[in-house]
């Protein structure tokens, strides 16, 4: 459905649910920040229904590339990366994508890459660990999985945070390439520009600035995981049908169209339906997400109900994971950018929502 300008904003406004500042950050102009437009951005007045992609190369062709939140690190099959076989090793590497229930597998290679967007704006990292991908397995039960001796058309940006839990536990911040650009530092020394990105509908911002960080953001201070290695996950609560919210952790994924979730079987209760992908919640239920500890109405998040084409904040499917022994959890999917602007800064620990619309 096209929408208008005018009926998407306020649909989206009617959808956020109100938030204030939890903690404010600052920003300098210190370094220049860079925006990648997306390959396939929607137009202006259209909703994101898709992960949006950009280009990658290693000195040689453009590859294209889903550029996930989800997962962290950039894996692209072996035999894409040019002269591969003088690049410097760094480990044996293995990433797995617990959506699809796809297990890369193959080695850690240390090479600089360019990415780009529409119109010719790019970055450059410095040489990191790019994970070239010798063979796929898959789990038992995986969702989406081929396995293969010999993968040909494998190319992931990974550019979240907090993933060595799921199954990715070799996938280090080192590992993402919007947090290894030249002017950047890293955890122990900051550098010019500021460590972290601002995802848009339409495109990233890489490195924060004060100009690309204007607006009414609502930040959410994250904290430290007990190594020190990297942060830990977003806070998240999630309410079914108008009931108590259930409170655990968020995954703002911009590499899948579908909801995981994951919420105690009381809560879940006159909410569930089978569909082909197991289970669901029926048509017209109201889902609501917060992104704090405990339930509050002053915590930025958003709202939609499931099953609903035209409502842009709902999932293309909700797939209830899980049973009363795993922690409450939601991966919104890509639809969530729909409703907010979202911003991770990795030098200081916190996630930021601007609101769209009014």
């Amino acid at each position: 459905m096209r929408l208008s300008p005018l009926s998407f904003a306020a649909l989206i406004a009617a959808c956020v649910l109100p938030a204030t500042a939890m903690a404010e950050p600052r920003y300098t102009d210190e370094g220049r920040g860079t925006f990648l437009r997306f390959l396939d951005a929607p137009a202006e007045d259209e909703p994101l229904r898709r992960s949006p992609t950009l280009h990658l190369s290693f000195g040689g062709p453009d590859y294209r590339a889903v550029m996930d939140t989800g997962s962290t690190g950039i894996v692209v099959a072996a035999s894409l990366i040019p002269n591969i076989d003088s690049l410097p090793v760094a480990a044996p590497g293995e990433l797995t994508y617990t959506s699809s229930g796809r297990i890369m597998r193959g080695d850690w290679v240390m090479t600089p890459v360019r990415i780009s967007g529409v119109g010719g704006d790019a970055i450059t990292t410095r040489p990191l660990p790019v994970l070239a991908v010798r063979r796929i397995d898959c789990f038992e039960n995986a969702r989406d999985c081929q396995p293969t001796d010999d993968p040909r058309h494998v190319v992931m940006l990974g550019v979240g945070f907090s993933r060595e839990g799921d199954r990715q536990s070799q996938s280090t911040p080192d590992k993402n390439p919007f947090l290894n650009l030249p002017e950047m530092g890293d955890a122990n020394k900051p550098g010019r520009l500021r460590r972290g990105y601002v995802v848009t509908r339409l495109g990233v911002h890489v490195g924060l600035t004060r100009t690309n960080t204007e607006g009414e953001f609502r930040f959410v201070k994250l904290a430290r995981k007990d190594d020190g290695s990297d942060w830990a996950p977003i806070p998240g609560c999630i309410g079914i049908g108008g009931g108590e919210p259930a409170c655990g952790t968020a995954l703002i994924d911009t590499g899948v169209s579908e909801m995981y979730l994951t919420v105690p079987p009381d809560r879940e209760a006159g909410f569930v339906t089978r569909g082909d992908h197991g289970r669901t919640l029926v048509p017209g239920t109201e889902v609501t997400v917060s992104f704090s500890a405990r339930p509050s109405n002053e915590a930025p998040g958003y709202l939609f109900t499931a099953g609903t084409d035209s409502d842009p904040l709902a999932p293309s499917r909700i797939i209830l994971v899980g049973g009363k022994d795993r922690p409450t959890f939601v991966n919104t999917s890509v639809h969530a950018l729909n409703g907010f602007d979202y911003l991770y800064d990795a030098d200081e620990g916190y996630v930021g929502f601007r609101r769209l619309g009014r």
